[in-house]
C-alpha cells in the first residue's frame, strides 16, 4: 500500500467507537482534518464538519462518512463477573462465535475479555442441541476477574468493541470496522489531494455518527448545513466469494468503486449516477455499478433534509461486511479517492435539481 497512507488507515480501524461513543474518533478526525479544511467545528449531535471553502460560485456539497462502529453496550454484570451484552448494529450471530473483545470501562481501563455463547462444549452437547442456532443475546464476555474486579472497572453502559487490528492481506487490507473508517480514510485523503486545487463547490466534509443505529447524524447534519448537494461515502456488500450467487453478488473485489444506484435508504439521484459514471469514463477511473437490495448510507439521510437534497453514494466494495474481517481491495480504495476528487473539480458545471424541467 506504498501509495496509500496505511498507518492512517490503521489508526481509524483500530480507534474504538461505538454509535454514540464516538469521542476517541471525534478527535482522530478532527486532528487529521486540521491543515486541509479553513474551519472545523462540532455539533450537539458530535458530528465533526470541515469546510474547505470554494470560489463561492459553486455548489455546497456535503460529503458524509461516518465514525461510528457496530459493537455492544454493557447491559448487566451478574453475581459472577460475567457481562450481558446490547447489540449497538446489526451482528450475525455467526459473526460472533469465538471471538475476542475490548471492553472501555468508565474507570479509563480497556479489558480484553472473550465473548463466547452460553451453551454447552462440544464435547457435551446432543445432536439436538448441536443443530439449535445461536441468537445474540445468547454471548457474554468472560473477562477472567472476580465480581469485584469488574465492578470496580465497568458498569452499565460502557462500550465493547472487536478486538481486531487491521493488516494488509495479498492486495487488500483486512480489519474490523472497515465499515465505515475506510471511507472517513477516503474522506480525508480527498480534502488532501484537494488541499492547494482551487475548486467552486463549497466542501462540506462531515464525519457523521450514529449511521449504524439509523442514519441520525448525517439526518441532522444536513437539516443544519442545507447542503446543495449530498455525498455519502461507504463500504458495500461484495459477495464475489465461494458460496454466492453471481447474480447476488452485487459488487467484485478489485473491479472499481462502486457508483450506487439503490439501496434500502435511498434512490440515487439518478443526473448525480450519471454525472460520476462521465467523470469516470473520461478519467480512467475503474469503476463498477452497485444496487444494494438491503441496507443503506448516510445519502438516505440526507436527501430527506428540508425540501430535498440531490443525493448520492459513491461506495468502496468489500467482502464479509459486519465481520471483524472486512477486506477490501487497495486499487478499489484508491479509485474511490480519485473518482470524488474529480468529481468535485466539476461539481459545479451540471445541475442536479428539477427545477429546469419545467421552464
Amino acid at each position: 500500500m506504498s501509495e496509500l497512507n496505511f498507518d492512517l488507515l490503521k489508526r481509524l480501524c483500530e480507534t474504538p467507537g461505538v454509535s454514540g461513543r464516538e469521542e476517541q474518533m471525534r478527535k482522530l478526525v478532527v486532528d487529521e482534518m486540521r491543515g486541509l479544511t479553513d474551519s472545523i467545528s462540532a455539533d450537539n449531535m458530535g458530528n465533526v464538519t470541515g469546510v474547505k471553502k470554494g470560489s463561492g460560485s459553486g455548489p455546497k456539497v456535503m460529503i458524509a462518512a461516518h465514525i461510528d462502529e457496530i459493537g455492544f453496550l454493557v447491559k448487566h454484570i451478574d453475581d459472577k463477573g460475567f457481562l450481558r451484552l446490547l447489540p449497538v448494529g446489526g451482528w450475525d450471530p455467526r459473526a460472533m462465535m469465538a471471538q475476542r473483545v475490548l471492553v472501555h470501562g468508565f474507570a479509563g481501563n480497556v479489558l480484553r475479555g472473550a465473548l463466547m455463547p452460553g451453551v454447552k462444549p462440544t464435547h457435551l452437547l446432543t445432536a439436538d442441541e448441536a443443530g439449535r442456532s445461536l441468537k445474540v443475546e445468547d454471548f457474554f464476555v468472560d473477562l477472567g476477574l472476580t465480581v469485584e474486579e469488574v465492578k470496580a472497572q465497568i458498569e452499565v453502559g460502557d462500550q465493547v468493541t472487536m478486538d481486531r487490528t487491521a493488516e494488509l492481506v495479498g492486495h487488500t487490507v483486512v480489519s474490523k470496522t472497515l465499515d465505515d473508517r475506510l471511507s472517513v480514510f477516503v474522506m480525508i485523503e480527498v480534502l488532501r489531494k484537494l488541499k492547494n486545487t482551487p475548486i467552486e463547490a463549497d466542501i462540506l466534509a462531515v464525519a457523521t455518527v450514529q449511521e449504524e443505529v439509523g442514519l441520525r447524524g448525517a439526518t441532522t447534519a444536513a437539516y443544519a448545513l442545507q447542503p446543495d448537494i449530498g455525498i455519502a461515502l461507504d463500504v458495500t456488500l461484495a459477495v464475489d466469494y465461494p458460496g454466492s450467487v453471481e447474480a447476488e453478488r452485487v459488487t467484485q473485489l478489485g473491479k472499481g468503486a462502486a457508483i450506487k444506484i439503490f439501496d434500502s435508504s435511498l434512490l440515487c439521484h439518478p443526473k448525480l449516477v450519471r454525472h460520476f459514471r462521465d467523470v469516470a469514463e473520461a478519467k480512467g477511473i475503474a469503476y463498477q455499478m452497485e444496487i444494494l437490495p438491503r441496507g443503506g448510507t448516510d445519502a438516505g439521510g440526507i436527501q430527506r433534509s428540508r425540501g430535498g437534497v440531490p443525493s448520492f453514494t459513491l461506495s468502496v466494495p468489500t467482502r464479509y461486511v459486519h465481520t471483524v474481517n472486512e477486506m477490501a481491495n487497495l486499487n478499489d480504495i484508491q479509485a474511490a479517492i480519485d473518482l470524488l476528487a474529480e468529481w468535485l473539480t466539476e461539481a459545479h458545471t451540471r445541475q442536479y435539481g428539477y427545477q429546469n424541467d419545467i421552464e
